[in-house]
């Protein structure tokens, strides 16, 4: 396969070497080299296992999240891009900041090149900056503070960072870009805008030539504080929203059946996030979007009626980026039956390892992603009570970042994903004890993709809307 050139921004488009437009449709490779709770089923946040995974499966096992088998899966649905988040500890210690472990270049590395080889681009995604850039697990960040706002350095660790990945990459034509900051929540609104000033400018003295792909904050929600004229001085640079809709989520107030009113508040939720792009012309990519799955083991009859209602949604918000030809990711590739394209399947040794345990999270709603309080929301409501009824003024409730986060969501990262957590890792790890090196490769085996269910409702929605008219 001849190596194409590398891909640009034209106008409000991704052109390749002869000034067509292109289209990267693909998802996100989550759970690999950034950890998630409900991803691969630990509790909390990812540094709070990482010495205890890593010493009993080790990193060299993790090899099998991502393999040949699963890019010919993947390239046989139609997609051409997938989004690869990594996590800053790969890279660097805390303890040994801007000394660079080369070892993650490794495990990069080798994806990058697998998807090379089956005409897969990909999009390296920085998911977790030293500091947390975000107020959530997935940044890594064992609070509800981003840290990464408040102390400069940790802000000039990211941008050592990506000096180091833009010197490893350039000219290397089968990355599509930079996602240089994942769902970052800025609460001043300006401290973003001036790091992305930082590094673009950073990365751009090294490489110029990659697409950079923006996030917009809060979570890629809003661009609406941005700088009028912001993008003249951000060249080939394309601009990323998370249009997650409320209707794919067990706190949904009500069941989508793809009514017309239904449809149009799907459409309306993604104008409202790109409104800013649209109106100056610029390039859009939704970087991330996808319902959550119901589970048998954990919902039981309603299962098929909740997914077939959640693959609805997804096909109508599909039908709605391909009226607006945009590019996009959605989330995410591999799991262990929650959200993925794929998943660990239930008779794998571990899935039976942490039947138990997984259960637990899932009564106790440990996880924030998409939990389902059903069983504990009488224990929630009180402490929820407790709050309001001390603080009597509601506008002292409105804390950032309200409204997209309220009393209930606040409660919920505190009391369940984080203090709850925290007393859930040492449990979690003891499934581990004892176990020799050929049970620790069966564990680790269960994430092969031979060993894998596929969501055929999903991959089928994404198959049908892989490939649109660019004209």
């Amino acid at each position: 396969m001849s190596e194409p050139a590398i891909l640009k921004v034209k106008g409000d488009k991704i052109v390749d070497g002869e000034g067509n437009s292109i289209l990267l449709r693909g998802a996100g490779l989550g759970g690999w080299m950034n950890q998630e709770n409900f991803i691969t089923g630990y509790p909390g946040c990812e540094f709070q296992i990482r010495e205890a995974l890593d010493d009993v499966i080790g990193p060299e096992k993790a090899a099998f999240y991502w393999d040949k088998a699963d890019a010919i899966f993947y390239k046989s649905l139609g997609l051409n891009a997938i989004r690869i988040a990594f996590n800053y500890r790969h890279f660097e210690d805390d303890m040994n900041p801007r000394v660079l472990k080369p070892e993650g270049f490794k495990y990069l590395d080798r994806v990058i090149d697998i998807c090379a080889k089956m005409g897969i681009y990909t999009i390296l995604d920085y998911h977790a900056a030293a500091g947390g850039q975000n107020i959530d697990w997935h940044s890594d960040n064992p609070t509800h503070v981003a840290s990464f706002w408040v102390h400069k350095d940790f802000q000039d660790r990211a941008i050592w960072l990506w000096e180091e990945l833009a010197r490893r990459y350039k000219g290397n034509p089968w990355i599509a870009g930079y996602n240089i900051l994942n769902e970052p929540t800025d609460p001043t609104h300006s401290r973003l805008q001036h790091w992305y000033d930082r590094c673009i400018q950073a990365i751009h003295a090294i490489d110029d030539e990659h697409i950079i792909f923006l996030d917009g904050n809060t979570f890629a929600s809003d661009f609406s504080h941005f700088e009028g004229r912001l993008h003249e001085r951000w060249p080939n640079c394309v601009y990323s929203v998370h249009d997650y809709s409320s209707f794919g989520f067990p706190s949904s107030p009500e069941k989508y059946v793809g009514s017309e009113a239904q449809k149009a508040r799907v459409k309306q939720d993604y104008l409202d996030k790109t409104a800013w792009m649209r109106e100056r012309g610029l390039p859009i990519w939704n970087g991330e979007f996808g319902p959550v799955y119901a589970r048998r083991q954990f919902d039981g009859n309603p299962t098929d009626e909740i997914n077939e209602s959640r693959y609805m949604l997804l096909k109508d918000q599909l039908d709605v980026y391909d009226q607006e030809q945009i590019s996009w990711s959605i989330w995410l590739y591999k799991d262990i039956g929650f959200q993925g394209m794929v998943y660990v399947g239930l008779d794998t040794p571990y899935m039976k390892r942490f039947e138990a345990f997984l259960l637990k999270k899932y009564t106790l709603a440990v996880d924030s992603w998409g939990a389902d309080i059903k069983s504990i929301k009488h224990i929630q409501e009180t402490i929820e009570k407790f709050i309001t009824d001390a603080v009597p003024d509601p506008s002292h409730l409105e804390v950032y970042p309200y409204p997209l986060w309220g009393i209930r969501k606040r409660v919920g990262r505190l009391v369940r994903h984080i203090l709850l957590s925290e007393y859930l890792v040492r449990e979690w790890a003891e499934h581990f004890r004892g176990l020799d090196e050929g049970q620790l490769d069966e564990l680790a085996a269960s994430f092969k993709f031979e060993n894998c269910a596929r969501r055929d409702g999903l991959n089928a929605v994404l198959r049908e809307h892989h490939k649109v008219s660019t004209a």
